[in-house]
């Protein structure tokens, strides 16, 4: 088991950027694939990026170029830098994982972006 817990959300300016973090309670050296997604208001939750254990990383095409996941394992956290932030980024922002087939998900965190 593990619990994750989202921070660093907020209101943000079209443009801006925001750093949000995923804290887990537990190592994260042996989870191998860790992930972002997220849910606007009216949509499907949607994933956003995962990263592997070895560094390797994977985004949806439309955050491609301005969002970057990364890890630290002797951390237990997760990043998710967003850059040149869209109004269509709003959404409520939240990080999961697989461990033994189970999935975990954070409490969620809101982002924010104003034209």
């Amino acid at each position: 088991q593990v619990q994750l817990v989202e921070s660093g959300g907020g209101l943000v300016q079209a443009g801006g950027s925001l750093r949000l973090s995923c804290a887990a309670s537990r190592s994260i050296f042996s989870i191998d694939n860790m992930a972002w997604y997220r849910q606007a208001p009216g949509k499907q939750r949607e994933w956003v990026a995962a990263i592997s254990s070895g560094g390797s990383t994977n985004y949806a095409n439309s955050v491609k170029g301005r969002f970057t996941i990364s890890r630290d394992n002797a951390k237990n956290t997760v990043w998710l830098q967003m850059n040149s932030l869209k109004p269509e980024d709003t959404a409520v922002y939240y990080c999961n994982t697989y461990i033994t087939g189970n999935s975990y998900w954070g409490q969620g965190i809101q982002v924010t972006v104003s034209s």
